[in-house]
């Protein structure tokens, strides 16, 4: 099979380089266009329907992440990165394949047999469903330092910092503040558990605490710990027999 094949880069040179490189193999690779940015690239994919592109990731107008996020077309992806380990191994799981720049001849081959050894259906799945984990992996996380909660006809914003714990009671799940007032949230015990920073830990099925907040441990009856807070209340919380692990890395800290 000989691939259509398109070259996003904003670095010539890097370009330049790999266009000679997949000379060599030219019953495998037909490059068909070049791009120097994401928005130029995207014009392209979307007009020459490409079987594989060659991706930076890092470039002016749109990234190589955000380009991807605005197709209607969606190619094979080998990426050209200068990326940690941590992003490499999201590579390999998700991706063709990834080259580090600059790129070698000899990391080139093993791409170009991974390429001929693939099924169409593999290359799908590929060049799909595992783009799209990929997108959840590495883009940057938007970070929150508060929670809304409605009080009256007003929507406050609760830091934090400012928080001592959740607790649910029935069908509520109420947000507890350092100076003492409590608050209705609109969440879960789960969905909060998913949803705030590391230092919040849950300690049973109905709480939540801030670990910052902690002042002490204490034993108690069937294996289980309470709880002190260091807030206004002196809040004593008892822990759930199986949130112990959650409660054992607090130890830890």
């Amino acid at each position: 099979m000989k691939f259509r094949t398109i070259l996003i880069d904003d670095e010539a040179i890097a370009t330049s380089r790999l266009k000679r490189l997949l000379g060599e193999y030219a019953s495998t690779f037909e490059v068909v266009a070049e791009a120097a940015n994401g928005q130029e690239g995207l014009e392209k994919i979307e007009a020459l329907r490409p079987d594989l592109i060659f991706l930076d990731i890092e470039m002016p107008l749109l990234s190589g992440f955000e380009m991807l996020a605005k197709l209607k077309f969606m190619p094979m992806v080998v990426f050209v990165t200068a990326f940690d380990q941590f992003a490499i191994k999201a590579f390999e799981e998700n991706s063709i394949d990834y080259l580090l720049k600059p790129i070698e001849k000899e990391r080139l081959e093993k791409t170009v047999q991974k390429l001929q050894k693939l099924t169409d259906s593999q290359a799908n799945k590929l060049s799909s469903e595992r783009l799209l984990g990929l997108f959840e992996q590495l883009k940057p996380k938007r970070e929150v330092h508060s929670i809304s909660v409605k009080s009256g006809d007003k929507i406050l914003f609760v830091a934090f910092n400012d928080i001592s714990y959740f607790q649910a009671e029935e069908k509520y799940v109420f947000l507890h503040t350092t100076d003492g007032k409590q608050h209705i949230t609109n969440y879960t015990i789960s969905n909060l558990e998913e949803k705030l920073p590391d230092s919040f830990v849950r300690i049973s099925r109905s709480s939540i605490v801030n670990s910052l907040k902690i002042k002490a441990l204490e034993r108690h009856f069937n294996g289980k710990y309470l709880v002190t807070l260091h807030d206004s209340r002196h809040s004593k919380l008892e822990t759930g027999v199986s949130f112990h692990d959650n409660l054992k890395r607090l130890m830890e800290m």
